[in-house]
């Protein structure tokens, strides 16, 4: 098979680049795939297709831009030019801008695909009926929530033009049934990013206990009230405690992490790590003893949870919405906190970090639950989707000829 993939790829900082990075790390080892074309948006720098494990060849065309009208156009043309046998969409709704009518756009191309008879499956991160619109930092005026709301409708609509929807939680199947009354949506779990062979130790480097947060800052990811909680548990237990916060600001909130640095430059051993380069997770979560999910509400199935558990690690999440969901869904386990409660999340911090025996049980509970669906699992069942689209189109056609030659 000739694949398509249309995604943010690195160094893009594009929303999903890194998850369409180990998509294809995974796909090119597969032995049902012979070439991947990767669509992806325009960047300085080149694309970060240096793999060491032998795999298939990788083409790049850089073909489209966030919040570009022209995307429709140019993704299509490229998809002429290539001519792969099958196509995937890595998306969410603001993948291809945060302007409505740049992000319509992009959203029409699975519709191309399936006019040009062409297999293609969308990977759906997320589902606005699931987003909070106000604490997610779309929006807080109730008008605009509604207007949101009928557009995120009728792009849903034209999503699900796809051959198959694949999306990463069985809430979002159920929706997408009964509201739409879709017959194509098919639950494929997020996946584990890198799963090593080897199991975790739990320990921890010497030295003060890190607390560590991974994300893009400033609209439902806040940090100030992970610090505070950290000053909190320093106060009641005397323990050597560093807040780590890696990452950057979300593209919304331009300036965040510098105000936050400003406004806490009181506190001490606060470390801003930055851009996190994809060489550097693997000592990020290893060096961390708790990972934090400082949210106020979520907006689908999550990268980092996976990511904490392939390394054996502790989490402190907030007790709502689909990280609750996830948990309960995946096997996974932590500390919960109250979101809008500072000593809850004091609470739940602690709770981990003065207790090494019940640090060690949650990491090892989590490495289970992310060992269950590696990243080669995951994409193995994205090949067998795609085998199954492209047998019924055969047998829809066999179908046709027959009754035109009878």
């Amino acid at each position: 098979m000739k694949l398509a993939i249309v995604t943010a790829y690195p160094p893009s900082k594009v929303t999903l680049n890194e998850y369409a990075y180990h998509l294809v790390k995974h796909f090119r080892q597969n032995e049902m795939v012979t070439e991947i074309v990767l669509l992806t948006d325009k960047t300085e720098g080149a694309k970060d297709i240096a793999f060491t494990e032998n795999g298939c060849k990788i083409t790049v065309k850089e073909c489209w831009a966030f919040n570009s009208y022209a995307n429709i156009i140019n993704v299509t043309k490229a998809i002429n030019t290539t001519q792969p046998d099958a196509v995937l969409f890595n998306l969410q709704f603001m993948k291809f801008g945060d302007k409505k009518i740049a992000a319509a756009l992009g959203l029409m191309l699975p519709l191309v695909c399936k006019l040009k008879n062409i297999p293609n499956v969308v990977l759906l991160h997320n589902i606005l009926e699931e987003v909070d619109l106000g604490t997610a930092g779309f929006t807080s005026s109730k008008l605009m929530q509604k207007a949101y709301g009928f557009i995120g409708t009728v792009l849903t609509k034209l999503i699900l033009q796809a051959d198959t929807v694949a999306v990463t939680m069985q809430k979002y199947v159920t929706i997408l049934e009964e509201k739409y009354k879709a017959k194509n949506v098919k639950l494929i779990p997020h996946g584990t990013f890198e799963v090593s062979n080897e199991q975790p130790t739990y320990t921890v480097p010497e030295g003060p206990l890190q607390v560590m947060t991974f994300g893009k800052f400033g609209t439902y990811k806040k940090v100030e009230a992970m610090i505070e909680a950290v000053e909190m548990v320093r106060s009641s237990t005397g323990l050597d405690l560093e807040v780590v916060i890696a990452g950057t600001d979300n593209p919304n909130v331009p300036g965040y992490l510098a105000k936050v640095q400003e406004d806490y430059k009181h506190v001490p051993q606060v470390r801003y790590t930055g851009y996190v380069e994809e060489y550097e997770v693997p000592t990020l979560f290893k060096e961390s003893a708790v990972v934090v999910f400082p949210y106020t509400s979520t907006t689908g199935s999550s990268g980092v949870l996976h990511q904490a558990g392939s390394y054996g690690k502790a989490v402190v999440m907030p007790d709502l919405g689909d990280l609750a969901l996830l948990v309960k869904d995946e096997g996974y386990l932590g500390e919960f906190f109250n979101p809008t409660s500072i000593p809850s999340l004091a609470s739940a911090i602690e709770t981990i970090v003065t207790n090494e025996a019940y640090r060690r049980a949650l990491g090892k509970v989590n490495y289970e639950a992310a060992t269950a669906f590696p990243m080669s699992k995951i994409t193995e069942m994205y090949l067998d989707t795609f085998a199954s689209i492209i047998d019924h189109k055969i047998a829809s056609s066999d179908v046709l000829l027959n009754s035109t030659t009878h």
